[in-house]
């Protein structure tokens, strides 16, 4: 029983962790690529900063999603 517990506390604290660490990746690739494009294309900055929040964002929804689902097993 006390196996089985800890068993689903570790799964649920690495998959919360797996879904941080890979919001984390995803966030750092959008910035990268859109300094990347800022720095070939000044005059769309604008353009690109703003789907660049908005991508940001929707990750990091489905990130505190992930974790909240991952905590809700405990």
């Amino acid at each position: 029983m006390l196996l089985e517990l800890v068993s689903a506390q570790f799964g649920a604290t690495l998959g919360a962790a797996l879904a941080v660490i890979g919001a984390a990746f995803g966030i750092g690739k959008i910035g990268s690529s859109a300094m990347e494009a800022i720095a070939r294309q000044p005059e769309s900055a604008g353009d690109i900063r703003t789907t660049m929040i908005i991508v940001a964002a929707l990750i990091e929804g489905v990130a505190l999603f992930a974790v909240v689902v991952c905590l809700m097993a405990l």
